[in-house]
């Protein structure tokens, strides 16, 4: 008998339960997936293709970019062309560009093979997912900068956008090569990276997604970079930290998507297995996320957010720390409460009820949830807060506490007696509950 762990069911009923919001919010949108040429002849390209078709199984429309700088510095070594670069550009000549449209062209071939995989008892089993490459970029001349001839070195002049809806719309999975046609017949190496966020901004693309082997940004403790705005980015992309080892590309890409109308750009390591799930369908995702939106906002609550501050606080209910409530009670009070919602979920939230006469309020129902704890979010729903009652004319805030004495000390309040209380408040005083009182002056 096999002495093997069965799988956590539980678990993996628990995931998937969670992912179903994602799964709906994703399907009919368009995500710009850009593949760097290092995984293409990688051992995981074979899963990832499996990850694209599920996205496209969920109705999600794919246009998948492709890199290919190391197929084509290969290609070159064997032709013995020494490769020439100036800012970052391959500097791609007519001998040169032969060595590019073979190695682009091979690469084609190759994805159209592992899309068109259905093997019974595999992943793509009955899949029949269509590949559509075509001359849908159009590409113009680099052209002499700074006394360099770029030759057949390109840039992007325009996606066609039309081309590729229709094609999306049919069901297909277009494909874009980094090698643009133009008008006079021409054909120009372009980079894979401009390609991919000049097609997601073009496209309205809900997501740009960039995946590379080792793409991690790393804070100067080695911890991985969640989150970023277009301005963040951009100072990091003005120190050296990232240059000359293609991070600096692909964070570009990244960047210059988010700041056009792109609403989320990601950056993925490829070596983490099944990243691309990770980040598409589980609240923190496993990348770094550019974004002009704030993931996480703090702000006050709405009648629809009752549900959400119910799941929140009912483990804190069951344990004591909290005074139960039921939902007419909060909907009735909602406007009270302020929340700190992350991608959808109610993470944190308090509440606010003012004794104007004493000039005084009650903190009460300060919950964070559990994975959120060490990020100093219930600080900030009090800071919030604090803010409101100023702005009442509040002098100060008082809360009733069992379990949490400690975190409300760290946060300036002082103990006091239940003779500190205001009058109404006092005639509820719960004493077989027997909370401790402490006061902070504001």
């Amino acid at each position: 008998m096999s002495t093997s762990a069965a799988p956590n069911t539980d678990s993996q009923v628990h995931w998937f339960r969670n992912s179903s919001p994602y799964i709906n919010a994703h399907r009919g949108r368009t995500f710009v997936v850009m593949l760097s040429g290092e995984l293409l002849d990688g051992p995981r390209l074979p899963t990832l293709i499996h990850d694209l078709a599920l996205l496209n199984s969920l109705g999600i429309k794919l246009v998948l970019v492709h890199g290919a700088r190391p197929q084509i510095s290969a290609r070159l070594a064997e032709s013995d062309i020494e490769s020439t670069f100036e800012q970052h550009m391959r500097i791609t000549d007519s001998a040169a560009l032969d060595s590019v449209v073979a190695a682009v062209g091979a690469l084609r071939l190759k994805l159209e093979g592992l899309f068109s995989m259905g093997l019974a008892n595999s992943p793509m089993h009955n899949a029949s997912i269509r590949l559509i490459s075509g001359n849908f970029v159009v590409a113009k001349p680099v052209g002499v900068r700074g006394g360099f001839d770029y030759q057949h070195t390109g840039e992007v002049r325009r996606i066609d956008v039309d081309a590729i809806r229709q094609q999306l719309g049919n069901g297909n999975v277009v494909l874009l090569s980094p090698v643009g046609g133009s008008p006079t017949g021409e054909l120009f190496n372009v980079n894979a990276e401009e390609v991919a966020s000049t097609a997601a901004i073009a496209l309205g693309a809900d997501k740009l997604i960039i995946m590379g082997e080792h793409l991690r940004l790393a804070d100067p403790q080695g911890h991985l970079v969640r989150e970023l705005s277009p301005q963040q980015a951009g100072k990091l992309l003005a120190g050296d930290q990232y240059e000359n080892n293609g991070v600096d590309r692909q964070l570009t890409a990244a960047c210059h998507a988010a700041s056009n109308g792109v609403a989320r750009a990601h950056l993925l390591d490829a070596q983490v297995d099944g990243a691309l799930i990770k980040e598409l369908f589980t609240r923190d995702g496993c990348g770094t996320l550019v974004t002009r939106e704030t993931y996480e906002t703090l702000r006050g609550a709405r009648i629809e957010d009752v549900g959400g501050i119910l799941e929140l606080i009912e483990p804190l209910e069951e344990d004591g720390t909290l005074v139960r409530r039921s939902r007419e009670l909060l909907e009735n009070e909602i406007q009270r409460f302020a929340i700190i919602e992350r991608d959808g979920m109610v993470i944190a939230c308090a509440a606010l009820y003012p004794f104007p006469e004493e000039k005084t309020g009650e903190l009460a129902c300060v919950a964070v949830h559990s994975s959120y704890r060490k990020g100093e979010r219930g600080a900030q729903v009090l800071g919030y807060l604090e803010r409101r009652a100023r702005e009442q004319g509040l002098h100060s805030l008082f809360v009733l506490t069992t379990l949490t004495a400690h975190w409300f000390q760290q946060q300036g309040f002082e103990a006091a007696g239940v003779e500190a209380l205001p009058g109404a408040r006092q005639s509820l005083y719960n004493w077989q509950r027997n909370s401790k009182v402490f006061v902070k002056g504001l």
